[in-house]
């Protein structure tokens, strides 16, 4: 192990490269994994990323309407109601139009009463969405039940296609670091050829030979893993100003989260298994043929 670090202290600058090169290949799917979990946190913290909005008719009064809030509330799809009087949304609609002067020629209410329904977190499915808006639909005290489920789908939708997408980038990327150690163990043995050579005449057996090499390319993993950690942290570091502001815009206190410790050991890990697997791989197909002639 001394003997290793020895040998990519002698040349910093193209061990450094060479991790560098690395925790690049890490860190972009890394990145887009962090990214994608605050997309999931950001879709939770949405009351549930599903809300629906029940019009009822204009002959349910003032008690029917709290009476159906308080029986849709009892069912297990259901997280939380909240009814909004015609009383209510007329003044809402008057403070947010500014058609104040216009509403006092109205000679009535308009506006039938509302009933909020946030549905439960484990039910926000699109199918499950679907299903409770029939139900509620079809209540003799509902005139419409009204809930935009296209963005709802198109929002699961894309998350799938980026979950997919970072998979097939980890997956490429980690055949990437894999080639890119072996390739540089590779150069390694050839530089070291007469050395190697030497040391079998002496008996020096194989297992013996490869150790060095084996934990060279556990030590490019390694600080790969760690640059890739770096990476991700610092770019998310530059993101959290604006990511900040735009949640201020919205009236939410959404604050972008990094790595974590577990992930952050998980990718370390995970470098340092792709090095290692790397390197077992080049001294596997070059060592055994170098022999002492």
């Amino acid at each position: 192990m001394f003997y290793t670090m020895g040998q990519l202290s002698r040349r910093p600058l193209g061990s450094l490269m060479t991790a560098s090169v690395v925790g690049i290949a890490l860190a972009l799917p890394s990145g887009l994994y962090v990214l994608l979990e605050n997309v999931r946190a950001v879709s939770r913290g949405w009351d549930g990323t599903a809300g629906i909005s029940l019009f009822l008719r204009a002959d349910v009064d003032d008690d029917g309407a709290v009476r159906l809030a308080h029986t849709i509330q009892t069912m297990p799809q259901v997280a939380s109601t909240r009814w909004v009087s015609r009383v209510d949304a007329l003044a809402e609609f008057r403070k947010a139009s500014g058609l104040g002067d216009a509403l006092e020629a109205l000679e009535a209410n308009p506006l039938p009463h509302v009933i909020m329904v946030r549905p439960q977190t484990a039910h926000t499915a699109p199918e499950d969405i679907r299903r409770l808006v029939d139900d509620l639909d079809a209540r003799p005290e509902v005139d419409i039940a009204q809930f935009d489920l296209q963005w709802v789908q198109r929002l699961f939708g894309i998350m799938a296609i980026v979950q997919r997408g970072v998979l097939v980038l980890g997956a490429v990327l980690s055949v990437a670091v894999l080639l890119i150690v072996g390739n540089t163990i590779r150069l390694a043995i050839q530089n070291r050829r007469a050395e190697i050579e030497i040391a079998k005449l002496f008996g020096a057996t194989n297992a013996f030979i490869r150790r060095p090499f084996l934990y060279t390319g556990l030590g490019y993993g390694l600080l790969g893993g760690v640059i890739a950690m770096l990476v991700v942290g610092s770019s998310l570091e530059l993101l959290k100003g604006p990511v900040g502001q735009l949640a201020e815009l919205y009236y939410s206190d959404f604050v972008l989260q990094g790595l974590g410790r577990e992930a952050s050991l998980v990718l370390v890990g995970a470098g340092a298994a792709l090095g290692l697997t790397g390197s077992w791989v080049a001294v596997g197909r070059h060592l055994g043929a170098i022999e002492p002639r």
